[in-house]
This record gives structure tokens, C-alpha cells and sequence, in this order.
């Protein structure tokens, strides 16, 4: 017969061997590569937190990368661009069931869609914690007249209702969208983090060499494709032989959609290239002299100039929240304003014929994000405010 003290170690082990119930985190968010290239580091850095992750969003190629993370999956049919209020219904109702049956402990909406459709559904499931991440606004909500000025209520007054009897916040990703909130209680977390050991310092390429500028992001009018397209024709019509790489594809799913017709065409004219979706960016910055975003607003913080800043490119970028988060004027960029053709050309040709100039920028830029825009400090920080809401 074994005595007290031999048999209570058993007794003890068999009891730690019941394993602690992991809070549930489910991300929110459109499209299966937006989730891949925008939330993995958020992601990752909550699992190994000791959350279990899900993912609820479209999937099209990325699904098997998202699994491969041991992240669960769950597809939904929803169409990005749909304006459809029934399909808009018929979507709150699915995402509604989808958090009732998984009972999560958090959801984590990104962007404006995710976090209506969202809001509304965890409102209906209740679902005790809610994070929303406003990746930009976009056009409709930067716009100063009745319809962005009601869309902006709208918006507002959802936020404020989701978080009412839950514990809930927002996360926005610049000053400008911080202020725009009022009292909405919210957070500042600068994008979505650049992996700062994959993103290195790149020398430029030579003095001597074609001055070459790259804009990458999707082919969209709203990104302002078509503005950097006419400024690059009025530098090669004074003579400057300027080169420029469109790396991207057309955005299907958007209503600002560049057609692949015209990106062709303007690819035969001298001097401008559309390489389409390149795989690796890193390889347009080895190639170019400056990076451009001549975007016309909407953006949180551009992952675009974040990984080119991290390569130690200088940025010429429009004078719009979120791009001059990174996009700073005199230290490693200039800025001129959005939709100007003629001001776009200017900078370029400035920065194409001063060569010291475009040097003192380019050793300004990884000095921007390194380490306040890089991923380790953003999934820090992000994972805080999922920790911050189970303490409450």
C-alpha cells in the first residue's frame, strides 16, 4: 500500500496535465492576401503569445499559407466591392453565426468593410471584445461634403455602439485618422510593421546610370498611376531620360481599377515598364534611384514607402495622411500635393539632376521606420491591446 506522501505527486501530475483554455482571437479581414501581407506579423506574435488564431475572410491563393501558420480558416463569400444592401445583410448574418459558433474572445476587424459588417455582427452574437484596425479611410470618408461628412457619423457612431457593454478599440494607423475619430476611444499603431531583417539598406544604383523611379502598389486610379504617368511624360518631353518601374496588378475587386489594356499601352511608350505583381519588391528597389507614391488619399500608413524606406530609398510621395507618417519632408522625402501632374514632374526632375540631394534623403529613410515602423514593434504593440482587453 503506498503512503500519503507517494501517492500525491500522481495525483498532482495528472492534474497538470489539464492544459489552460487559450483565449480565441479571429481576424476579420477581406481578401486572403490582404490578411498575408498586411496582418501575418500581428498574427504570428499573438500565437506565440498563446492565443489561438483564426482567420474569417475571402479566399482565393492564399488559403493554404494561412493553415500552413496553424491559423484556422474560415472562408466567406463576401465580394469587396459589393454595394448590395442584401448582400450586405445577408453577410452580417453569416459573420453573425460564424462568431456564435466559435465563441471567440476577440475579433480584430481590418479596414472600413470588416468593420461595419463586423460590428454589426459581433453587436448580434456578442462577442466581449472588439478590436478594429482603420487602415485609411479612404476617399469617401477624407471628403469634406455631405456624403463624407454623414458616412464619417455613420462610422462614428457605429464604433462608439460596438463598444457599448464590451470591451472594445480602435486602431488607427495615423494622426490625422486619430484626430478624425474625436471620442472614439482609440489607439496609434503606425502600419502594419515592415520586417526590418528582410527589408535591409540597398546601395543606389550608380551615378551615370538612367535615373530610374519605381511606384509600387495596386494599379489603381485612387493610388494616382495615372498622375505619375503624365508627370513622367512631361520629364522625358524636357529631355531627362527618366525610367519607370509600375510594379502591381489591376485591382479586380475595385471600383478605381486600372485596366490591364491600358497599363499595356502605356507600357510601350519609351521609358516606362509594368512588370505586373513582382514577388519579391526588393528587387524594383535594387533597381531604383527613388520611390513614389502619388497616391490621392485613403492610406493608413503605406507599406509600400515602409519597405522602401527600409531599403534606404528616398520617397517622393503626395502631401496626404498616412504617406507622411514615413513620407517626411526634408529628412527622407518630398511631398507635393495630390492629383498635381505638373508638381510631380517637378520633384522628379529636381531630384533626377541632384544627385547629392537624393543621397542625403536616401540616408535619412531607415532611420524613419527602423524601429518604430518595423514588425516586431508593431505586433508588440498590437498584441498589447488584445492582452489590455482579456485583463479587462
Amino acid at each position: 500500500m503506498l503512503d500519503e506522501a507517494e501517492a500525491m505527486p500522481a495525483a498532482d501530475a495528472g492534474a497538470r496535465t489539464v492544459p489552460e483554455k487559450r483565449p480565441l482571437l479571429l481576424f476579420l479581414v477581406t481578401e486572403d492576401w490582404y490578411f498575408c501581407s498586411h496582418r501575418l506579423p500581428a498574427a504570428r506574435a499573438a500565437r506565440d503569445a498563446g492565443f489561438r488564431v483564426a482567420v474569417a475572410t475571402r479566399v482565393a491563393r492564399h488559403g493554404a499559407a494561412i493553415e500552413a501558420e496553424g491559423f484556422e480558416l474560415h472562408p466567406l463569400p463576401w465580394v469587396r466591392r459589393s454595394l448590395n444592401p442584401l448582400a450586405a445583410l445577408r453577410d452580417v448574418l453569416a459573420i453573425a453565426r460564424l462568431y456564435a459558433r466559435l465563441k471567440p474572445d476577440v475579433v480584430h476587424h481590418v479596414a472600413v468593410k470588416p468593420a461595419v459588417l463586423g460590428g454589426i455582427a459581433a453587436v448580434l452574437a456578442g462577442v466581449p471584445g472588439v478590436v478594429t484596425t482603420l487602415a485609411g479611410r479612404g476617399l469617401l470618408l477624407q471628403r469634406e461634403d455631405g456624403a463624407g461628412r454623414l458616412a464619417g457619423v455613420l462610422l462614428r457612431t457605429l464604433l462608439r455602439a460596438v463598444g457599448l457593454g464590451r470591451r472594445a478599440r480602435v486602431i488607427v494607423q495615423n494622426r490625422d485618422d486619430l484626430a478624425w475619430l474625436g471620442g472614439v476611444p482609440a489607439t496609434l499603431i503606425r502600419g502594419s510593421g515592415v520586417p526590418l531583417d528582410r527589408f535591409v539598406p540597398l546601395p543606389l544604383p550608380p551615378d551615370g546610370t538612367p535615373f530610374t523611379l519605381a511606384q509600387v502598389s495596386r494599379m489603381l486610379t485612387i493610388k494616382g498611376v495615372d498622375v505619375l504617368v503624365g508627370a513622367v511624360r512631361r520629364v522625358r518631353a524636357r529631355g531627362l531620360d527618366v525610367r519607370l518601374i509600375l510594379a502591381g496588378e489591376p485591382d479586380r475587386e475595385s471600383h478605381a481599377a486600372i485596366g490591364a489594356g491600358t497599363l499595356e499601352a502605356w507600357a510601350r511608350e519609351p521609358g516606362i515598364e509594368w512588370p505586373g505583381h513582382v514577388s519579391d519588391v526588393r528587387t524594383v528597389w535594387a533597381r531604383a534611384h527613388l520611390a513614389v507614391l502619388a497616391s490621392r488619399g485613403g492610406e493608413g500608413v503605406p507599406m509600400c514607402l515602409l519597405e522602401a524606406a527600409a531599403c534606404g530609398r528616398p520617397l517622393l510621395a503626395t502631401d496626404i495622411p498616412g504617406s507622411r507618417e514615413v513620407a517626411q519632408a526634408g529628412r527622407n522625402a518630398v511631398l507635393v500635393a495630390p492629383d498635381d501632374a505638373d508638381a510631380l514632374a517637378g520633384a522628379i526632375a529636381a531630384l533626377a539632376t541632384d544627385r547629392a540631394r537624393l543621397e542625403r534623403l536616401a540616408a535619412g529613410s531607415r532611420g524613419v521606420v527602423d524601429p518604430a515602423f518595423g514588425a516586431a514593434t508593431v505586433a508588440a504593440e498590437t498584441v498589447a491591446v488584445y492582452r489590455a482587453l482579456l485583463d479587462r
